[in-house]
């Protein structure tokens, strides 16, 4: 493969779809923000690097809580439809928030093949997708995060303080953005913008 890096400053940019787990329907998460607009978003991000030839790597949480919909084991661990019927290059499994803290080492797989560049896409927008983007960030890697192509949950504060705050998925989902855009982490933008770009190789 050939490529132009006059015009594409990241040659070689790698997909990273997290935790696009079936578990996720369950109600104890609370309502997501336009889930099925996600799950759109993010197989159209798989089709376009599958058709640019470009490397995708799926993250599965295998969550070691007994209680949890996304344990091995149980149907909730499994993909989305639409994530299953992709073939990556990489399955990474995980047990914590970040992408980079599961198995394979997903940063030393990235380094390895000269991949500088990571797009992430996926669930919690503001869990397991923040840690990856800040996480990458740290790690050197040139990070964008496609918004609509994540999706989270409403949540409440924990403790013994009264009147603990609570914030909507669309709030957090826009704490996100903020935290990793203004912090320098990422570049933080749209399915659309992503598929208009300039193909990222030739």
């Amino acid at each position: 493969m050939t490529t132009n890096t006059s015009e594409n400053p990241h040659p070689t940019t790698a997909l990273i779809v997290i935790d696009m787990e079936q578990g996720f329907l369950d109600p104890s998460w609370g309502v997501p923000l336009d889930l099925e607009g996600c799950r759109t978003n993010v197989a159209a991000l798989i089709a376009d690097f599958t058709a640019q030839g470009l490397p995708i790597v799926l993250v599965r949480h295998d969550s070691t809580h007994p209680h949890s919909p996304l344990r091995v084991g149980q149907s909730g661990n499994d993909f989305f439809p639409e994530i299953a019927a992709a073939v990556p290059d990489l399955l990474v499994t995980k047990t914590v928030n970040s992408s980079f803290l599961g198995t394979p080492d997903l940063a030393e797989w990235l380094r390895e093949r000269g991949i500088d560049a990571i797009v992430l896409a996926g669930i919690q927008t503001n869990m397991c997708v923040e840690t990856t983007a800040r996480m990458g960030g740290n790690l050197g890697f040139t990070v964008t995060v496609a918004l609509d192509a994540t999706t989270t949950f409403p949540l409440s504060a924990t403790g013994t303080t009264p009147n603990s705050p609570s914030l909507s998925a669309e709030q957090l989902i826009e704490a996100t953005a903020v935290n990793l855009s203004g912090g320098g982490f990422a570049e933080v933008t749209t399915t659309e913008s992503l598929l208009s770009r300039q193909p990222r190789s030739a």
